[in-house]
Formats: structure tokens, C-alpha cells, sequence
């Protein structure tokens, strides 16, 4: 286990995204954003018209998965590369997250994107992990862990000033409905080591 990996933990939109950008950027260290991982990984099961029940199909395309995170000089934002196309925009849809939550569960997806998050640890100075199980499954020996926490209404109201922000409207009790579905999901799902 390499020694200089941060986890930043905590439930969706508790801002672990946004911590985790300026970590990375204050210590000149690699970002690491689990979401964004599972967020692709559901748009090539889409752009495949692979059902999600479909466990050997979810397998393969987790393994061949072509993935790519770029950053700007001096900039916090990191653009996402799908099979050579970019796609940070799409990744960031309720549509895509509610997708990805759900293939998260599934214990042997989790399992094969698992060594494809250890290896962004590899040939770096320093990782910055952000992601809902970072310190405890995927780099559980990393010296520094944080996990950060906000109520579910505070985090639907993060999320309606996201959507804001880019010209999209939303219902507050949908999107808390939302929050709170997707916690139950992600403190039940079964994960393979």
C-alpha cells in the first residue's frame, strides 16, 4: 500500500467531490473520484444496451472499461474520457447517478472495479480518494481518512443548487426522496473483496 493516499468518505452529495478537488490540488496529488468511476462504468452499460441483470456482461465491461481522467494546469476541474469521448457533463445527470447507485450494488461489479481504483495509486506522488467506501474497502490502509456527513435535507438542498447552477429545475421532496433511496442502497449493498 502506497503511503501518501487521502480518503474522503461520506454519503452523496455531502461535498466529498468538492473537498477532494482542492486536497488534490493544494498537495500536487492525483484525484481519485469513485462516483465518476461507477458513473462511466453505467453509461457503457447504457451505450451497450447491457441489461443490469446481466452479471457476466456487468463483469466483462468492468474489466475492458476505457477510462480516462484529465485535469487542466491549475484548475480544479477534472474532464472524464469514455472510450476517448468526454462525457463529465453526462456523468453529472440524476438519470446517470440513480444508475449508477443501483449497479453499485452488485457485488461483482464492485468487485472488478475494485483493482481498477487501487491501481490510480500507482505511479503517483499522492492520491486524493473520494468515494463512499475509500478508507474502508478500497485503500483501507491509507494513513489519512476523512469522512464527512450533512443531513439528507441538507444534501438535497446542495443538490437543487446544483441543478440550479446549471439552468436544470428539480422538487425538493423528489430529490430528497431521492437521497434518502440512495442511502438505503448504499448501506445495503454486499461488497465483494
Amino acid at each position: 500500500m502506497r503511503h501518501n493516499i487521502l480518503t474522503i468518505d461520506g454519503p452523496s452529495g455531502v461535498g466529498k467531490g468538492t473537498v477532494a478537488r482542492v486536497m488534490a490540488q493544494k498537495l500536487g496529488w492525483s484525484l481519485l473520484d469513485s462516483g465518476a468511476i461507477y458513473r462511466a462504468f453505467a453509461l457503457a452499460v447504457d451505450a451497450r444496451g447491457v441489461d443490469i441483470g446481466d452479471v457476466d456482461a456487468l463483469e466483462a465491461i468492468a474489466q475492458t472499461l476505457d477510462l480516462t481522467f484529465k485535469t487542466e494546469e491549475g484548475s480544479e476541474l477534472v474532464s472524464v474520457f469514455l472510450d476517448g469521448r468526454e462525457v463529465s457533463k453526462t456523468l453529472r445527470t440524476e438519470q446517470t447517478g440513480e444508475m449508477a447507485s443501483k449497479i453499485a450494488a452488485i457485488g461483482v461489479v464492485r468487485g472488478a472495479l475494485l483493482k481498477r481504483q487501487q491501481d490510480f495509486a500507482q505511479n503517483t506522488p499522492g492520491l486524493v480518494a473520494d468515494g463512499r467506501d475509500m478508507g474502508t474497502v478500497v485503500f483501507v490502509e491509507a494513513p489519512f481518512k476523512v469522512f464527512l456527513t450533512a443531513s439528507s435535507e441538507e444534501r438535497a438542498q446542495r443538490r437543487l443548487k446544483q441543478l440550479q447552477a446549471q439552468g436544470t429545475t428539480g422538487i425538493i421532496s423528489k430529490i430528497l426522496a431521492d437521497v434518502v433511496a440512495r442511502d438505503e442502497r448504499d448501506s445495503s449493498r454486499k461488497t465483494r473483496h
